[in-house]
Parts: structure tokens; sequence; C-alpha cells
């Protein structure tokens, strides 16, 4: 066998021993070579092979940043690689040394590649002696150039994404003689365009140091906690061994029976002390500092990088903050025309993102809203949110919730990736219906159409039959709708007194004069959609708060009102710059005017007293002269329950609601003597307190004089058909008798667990009053009439 191998093998040794001999002329005198006319065909040959090597920024760590006391603090990281590119001076000579006396000892004398190496290897490998190492320092940085390249490739799916890279990974990779030269070739232009410190920087900047962990600062503060110019010489001789085989020799996995903390890492420290050695021999460093140095044990203070959310949810309790930011930029173009490019731009180009989140009120909304409502509740899926948003920005400057932030597949109780202030398309809710606080929407149409705040309307119709109302949007038909109030009321009532108060009743009769499709037109035009990301229903029950919404949309809405009827859509994105100093100009919000500056004004006007006398919100009102408006909304059985305020700096929704289920939360016991009904007056004080403080607010838009027109006297009042108790409602087109739609179910009385089928609208609260059209409206008079349940908005 020996006699028939040896021809081949010598014929081989003979081809690449010339060709390894004309790499010489060409990486050592190419001028020459190409003048020669023995070496001019290699040259022409190298000629061939791309000459234009394009060597990327490696990938590097995008940094999610948020402000904490006038400060840009960095809550969150995103890599496929974690690394963080560093120039010269910032990496410690010792590093630098330990890689060239190891690696490449003649790496600054060379033209790209270590010739004896190059010239060893190739005849080793033509008599079959086994893999010899050959590549310079050089090679090896375009090596992995190309590698990195290949880890960029996307395909149409997971599938065909893997067969390109795996392909790409042969090509630039695998033993080939092609391959070989290919590198040798590249290497030669690397030599010839870059210093020998730019190609030695980027070379640190790229090598892989075990598992997700590239380049030498991301090494260093991973393995040792330190940055790259501080490490002692015995760390850096320990990253130098650790790229030799990362996978092996890496020392973050202290288990590890062969090179784990219980042998020392002994086969790190046999690499690291060859390393010392080569140093030695090379003259970097002294016999004394080689002796100590080997004497020294490994000793890594693992230092991790999260990757995702999960420090900003564990550390600033800003999770589904977080999520909404990587939701918004993955959703948007200006970061890559496909999703692909858009993870890739996140993950490898090394972003710095300045987010519009305020911590020090994240904390503060936290610790508001953690106080009123636990994480779990034993028998009811209870949820609870708030979120503050700018209004005439969109700006989300807090955003928190009840649970514990988690991605995990298997989520213990009291923890979920769900984020219930968004919609589906950011945080994968369905939303819950608003009760009450829908009813801005009719109140904005009523102006619109040339009504006032002053006129009345009867309050005494509990069955509106279909045929009653007008919907140019779709046909109006189906069973009568079923209205009542949670207590007696006057016969008739102002529209300001019944906004202040939320008649259910009163707004059914305003529904009548208007058109259905005007008003869910008017709730679009303030940024209103279903969660599920559908138009809103007009049935006559949506009047009243059917529609299952996200707290932020519900939010940006009334942003809109406080912002003279202009509504921006919630961003949380303010700038991104790259690892290279460019900047990436996020999609803007979009800010439309919804409902003309009278009507806004207006609107403003009558939800003032919402927060004084007889309002449903009085008791959460802090007290202070920031001008501020609010409305609540309570769906039937207290399911669901709402509170929003907002001043022109700030816009704050809370919810407090069933996540699943059906409990009636009533008198269903919160923390701090509070019920799932009255929990969210206590978060509602407290953040208006701080947002008052902290933002303040001017001026509310000016109300319309005509609009609010001339008041008139209340009427007799009127007990609530079933005393107190709340009717079910039948949506046209909507619920078939036995079915439920979660918050949307009739509930006979308030004693928790008890219900009857039907569509709902939620009841209203508070007794009823009339208030003064020319002043603020703080809904003054004696109740009339009462309930013993609380009411509800």
């Amino acid at each position: 066998m020996r006699i028939v191998r040896w021809p081949g093998a010598l014929l081989m040794f003979i081809v690449m021993s010339v060709l390894a001999g004309l790499l010489v002329a060409v990486a050592l005198t190419p001028a020459v070579a190409v003048a020669g006319e023995g070496t001019s065909g290699a040259a022409e040959f190298f000629e061939d092979l791309p000459s234009y090597l394009d060597i990327q920024t490696p990938q590097q760590v995008s940094t999610v940043y948020a402000k904490q006391g006038g400060h840009e603090v960095p809550i969150a990281s995103f890599y496929a690689e974690n690394r963080v590119n560093v120039t010269s001076d910032q990496i410690a000579d010792s590093l630098k040394q330990a890689a060239i006396d190891t690696e490449d000892p003649r790496f600054h004398d060379e033209g790209g590649i270590d010739v004896v190496g190059t010239l060893r290897a190739t005849i080793a490998d033509a008599l079959h002696q086994g893999v010899q190492g050959g590549s310079s320092i050089t090679q090896q940085y375009v090596k992995n150039v190309l590698v990195q390249q290949c880890e960029q490739l996307n395909g149409t799916d997971a599938a065909s994404t893997k067969k390109k890279v795996d392909a790409c990974y042969e090509k630039v990779a695998g033993q080939s003689k092609a391959r070989k030269l290919q590198e040798i070739r590249y290497a030669i232009a690397v030599d010839e365009k870059y210093t020998k410190d730019q190609v030695l920087t980027g070379y640190l900047n790229i090598v892989g140091l075990g598992g997700r962990v590239y380049g030498a600062e991301a090494g260093a503060e991973y393995y040792f906690g330190v940055h790259a110019k501080d490490l002692s010489l015995v760390q850096s001789a320990t990253l130098v061994a650790i790229l030799n085989n990362p996978s092996n020799l890496r020392i973050d996995q202290p288990a590890d029976k062969t090179n784990g903390a219980a042998n020392g890492y002994a086969l790190t420290k046999v690499r690291r002390d060859y390393v010392l050695r080569r140093m030695y021999a090379h003259g970097a460093i002294t016999r004394d500092e080689l002796a100590k140095a080997v004497a020294t044990p490994i000793a890594p203070e693992i230092t991790a990088t999260a990757n995702g959310c999960s420090t900003a949810a564990t550390k600033y309790d800003a999770g589904y903050f977080c999520d909404m930011v990587r939701s918004q930029l993955l959703a948007d173009p200006a970061f890559g025309k496909t999703a692909s490019d858009r993870i890739a731009t996140l993950d490898t180009k090394g972003l710095s993102i300045h987010t519009s989140l305020d911590l020090d009120l994240q904390g503060h909304a936290q610790n508001a809203l953690s106080s009123y409502v636990p994480t779990t509740m034993a028998g009811v899926d209870a949820g609870g949110t708030n979120v503050t948003v700018e209004p005439g920005t969109g700006r989300v400057l807090s955003m928190v919730q009840n649970t514990a932030y988690t991605q995990s597949d298997a989520p213990t109780a009291g923890a979920t990736a769900v984020n219930y202030n968004a919609d589906q398309a950011i945080g994968s809710s369905s939303g819950f219906p608003t009760g009450s606080t829908y009813k801005v929407f009719t109140l904005a149409d009523w102006l619109a159409n040339g009504h006032t705040l002053s006129q009345s309307v009867s309050t005494t119709e509990h069955t509106f039959p279909q045929a009653e109302f007008t919907n140019s949007c779709t046909p109006v038909g189906g069973a009568p709708w079923m209205v009542a109030n949670a207590e007696q009321v006057p016969s008739s009532m102002t529209v300001l007194a019944a906004t202040v108060e939320s008649i259910n009743t009163a707004f059914g009769a305003m529904a009548e004069q208007l058109d259905l499709c005007g008003i869910q037109k008017t709730a679009e035009s303030m940024g209103i959609h279903q969660a599920d990301g559908s138009a809103p229903d007009s049935n006559p029950a949506s009047v009243l708060g059917t529609n299952p919404l996200a707290p932020i949309d519900l939010a940006e809405a009334y942003a809109g009102f406080a912002n003279g009827g202009v509504a921006c859509t919630p961003t949380t994105i303010d700038s991104v710059t790259t690892a290279s100093g460019g900047t990436i100009r996020p999609t803007p919000a979009t800010c439309n005017r919804g409902v003309s500056a009278a009507v806004a004004g207006t609107v403003d006007y009558a939800l003032q007293g919402v927060l004084s006398g007889a309002g449903t919100a009085a008791s959460a009102n802090p007290g202070d002269t920031v001008p501020k408006f609010a409305k609540t909304g309570t769906t039937d059985g207290d399911e669901q329950n709402w509170l929003i305020t907002s001043s022109t700096k700030y816009t704050n929704a809370t919810w407090i609601g069933n996540v699943q289920g059906h409990v009636r939360l009533a008198n269903w016991p919160f923390l701090q003597g509070t019920t799932g009904y009255s929990a969210k007056f206590g978060v509602g004080k407290q953040m208006m307190t701080y947002l008052d403080g902290a933002y303040g607010g001017g001026a509310l838009p000016a109300p319309d004089p005509a609009m609010i027109g001339t008041p008139a006297k209340a009427k007799t009042a009127t007990p609530s058909t079933g005393s107190g108790a709340r009717q079910g409602t039948q949506a046209a087109g909507q619920q078939a008798a036995g079915t439920q739609t979660q918050g949307t179910q009739t509930q006979g009385t308030r004693t928790p667990g008890t219900q009857t089928q039907g569509t709902q609208a939620p009841a209203s609260s508070g007794p009823a009053a009339q208030a003064p059209a020319a002043q603020a409206p703080a809904a003054g008079g004696a109740a009339v009439g009462g309930a013993a349940a609380p009411p509800a908005g």
C-alpha cells in the first residue's frame, strides 16, 4: 500500500511545495513576483481570486437605555454574540503580546501569512502527517470575519437559513485547498490595507472565547469582571489559552469533570502555562514573572451579560416595557427591510437604543400598583396595570403590571410574558372591556354634532329598541338593549352631570340622537382599535364600553384630548446610534387630529368634574393645583375596573380586573382594605400625586362656551330597574343566549359568583347632580337616592 500511495503523495508534495513557493513570492515580494516571468502566472492566479475583502464591523451587543435621575442607564442587552468592540489603547499590552508570542511570533515581520508555518503545514499535509498549525494572526482574522458573515445569512425559514449558513461555513472554514488559498489571498490583501496594530486589534475583538462570548472586552468582563485594558498577565494568558479551543477550555463550567473547578480548570491551566512560557521564550516576561504566574491558580469571576429583557425585569421592573421596545424595533422598517434584517440589526450592530422610560417614575408606578394589587390571588386570576404616556408625543414614560415578566415556556404562578398594557401585536394581550371610559367618544361626538353639555337628556329609558338607533356603518337589529343604573337618578340630567356621575341611561339616550357609526369613527380617529387590531364595534352596547381595548391605546386617546384633539401613537424609542457612530432614525409616532380643539377643550372641561364633588373619581383627587381631568370605567359586577387621569404633561391609565374568568370584584378583597373596584382609586391617587410633582401640567385646552350651553335643573329621581341590580344588555348581532364574553355577561347582583347570560352594559354610579355650565364642573348638589354597593363608572 505504501508503494501505491507514495507516488501520489510525492506528486502532491511537489505540487504543494511549488504553490507554497509561489505564495512566498507573492507574500514577500508581490511586485517582483508579478514582474518575473516564472511567477507571473501565479500572480495572475491570485489576482483572479476576489481582491476585495469586505471586513465588516464585528457583531456587537446592542444596549437599551432609560433615564434615571437625569442620567442614561443601561437596562437591557440584545446580542447574537456577546461582544463589545474596543480600540487598541483599550486592550492590555499583556494580552496583545500573549496573542502574538503564542499564535504568531513572526506577526510583525510577515506579509500577511506566516511563510515558515505555511510551508511546514503544506508539506505535512501533502505527506499526510496530520493537521499542522500554519495560520498567521491575519489569516485567523480573515477566517473569523468570513465565518461571521456566514452567521448573518438568512433564508426564507429556519431550515433554509441553516442550509445557507452550513454551506457558507464549508466554503470559508472547510478543509479544502481552494479555501486555504482564498484565505491566504485575503490575508495578503488585508495586510496591504491595514496596519499591524489594526489587524491585531481586529483579531482580538472578533475571536471566540466560549459560548456567546467574543472579543477581548466581553471576555475580560465575563470571565474576570474587568475591562480589557485592566487585564493582568495571568488573566491575559488565560484568555489567549481559551481562544485556542473555546469549547473545551472555557472556564465558566465549574462542574465540568475534565476542566472544572474541582481540578483547577486543568486543561486550561496547561494551555495557559504554555502561553506564559512562550512569552518568556520571546522575552516578554522575566523568569520571576513566569514562575509567579504559573503558580497562580485559575480563578474566574463570572459576570454574565444578560441577553434580552431579564435585567430590565429583575432590576427595574421594566421587563414589559423592554419587550415593547424590542417589538417596536423589530416592526420598524427603519431597522431593515425584512424581519430577519431587523433581528440582525438588533442582535449584531451594537446599537445604543435610548428610550422614553423614566425609571424614577417606573419605580413609583410599580410600588403604587403593587401596594394594592398582589401578584397572585386565590380564587381569581386578577391582573393590574398602570401606564403613563406623554400628550403630544406618544412617548411611553412608564409601564408596569402586577405580574413578573418572563419568557419561560412554563411560567410559574404570578409570571407571564403577556403585556396586559399592550395589544396583541405588541404584547400578545386580547385586551379588556373598558366600561364607562369609552363614554368619552360618545361625548365628543355629541359635541361635534351641535349638542351641548347643558342639554338635558332622559334617564328613564331602560329598554332601548334597536330600531331607535342609527348606524350608517352596519345594520342595527336584534333584541332590545337593556340598560340599568346602579342607583336612583333624576328623570333627566344635563349631559355634564351625566358625564361627571357616569349615568348609563343618559348615554343611551344620547346615543339615540347620534349615529353609532359616528361614535365609532370618533374613537378610531383618537387611535382606538380593539386589541386584536380590528375596528371597534359600533352596536348600541359599545357606547358603554364592551370593546376589549389595551390600556396603552386608551391612554393614547385620552392624551389626545389633553393635547387639544391631536392623538399620537405610543412610542418607546427616542433615538438610536450604531457602534460606528452613525444614527438610525426610528419611525416617529403618528400624530393625527381626531377631534377639533373646541371639542377637546370642552370634553376636558366636563371630565374635570369627575375628580370633585359627586364625580366618580373624587376620592382619588390628590388635592393639588395642577389642572387635570379623569374618567372611571367599570364593567358589570366590577369584573374590569379603570381609571384614566390626565394633565397636559401626562396621561395615566390604571386597569384592574379579571385576566381570565368572570369573578365579580365589587366586594372581592384586595390590599390595604380595598376591593377590586376601589383599588384603582388608591393607585390613581398615588400616581397623580407623584406625576403632578414631577411633571405637573399647564392650563387645559379651553372649552367652547357655545358647547357648554345653558344649564337646566334636575328633575325628580327615578329608581333604577331592579333596585340597584345591573341589568344585562343584548348587543345587536353580538351574543347568542348561552354564550359569554369576558367582561360582558350580565350580573344580577354584586354577590360574587352569580351570573346570567347576555351582553351587559356597565352600570354607572354616583349621585345625580347638576353642574353650573359656566363654572368648573364640580357637580354640586345633594345626592338623590343611593345604593349600598360601591358606585361604578
